[in-house]
């Protein structure tokens, strides 16, 4: 595995962190009046999960994202630390 491929990795786990970490900040902040705006967010994905039977296995797909204001600035300030530190 070459240093780039570490990178990508480590970016990955970088924007995956903001994400999360954004979108729990963004719930936290639904219920102050002030900070309310960075709840503000739209939903993305299927609604209901898909169901494929094969009669031998059954497989459930299903996918769904969330984002928020709050989400958005974790990823921007997750690629922002990311760039500091690599």
């Amino acid at each position: 595995m070459s240093a780039k491929d570490r990178n990508v990795w480590i970016l990955l786990i970088f924007i995956l962190s903001g994400l999360v970490i954004g979108g729990l900040l963004g719930q936290v902040a639904a219920n102050v009046d002030a900070l309310s705006w960075l709840s503000y967010g739209e939903s993305f994905g299927l609604p209901h999960p898909v169901e494929l039977d094969l009669n031998v296995i059954t497989i459930t797909f299903g996918f769904m994202l969330k984002i928020n204001i709050a989400s958005i600035l974790g990823i921007l300030i997750a690629i922002f630390a990311y760039k500091k530190i690599g």
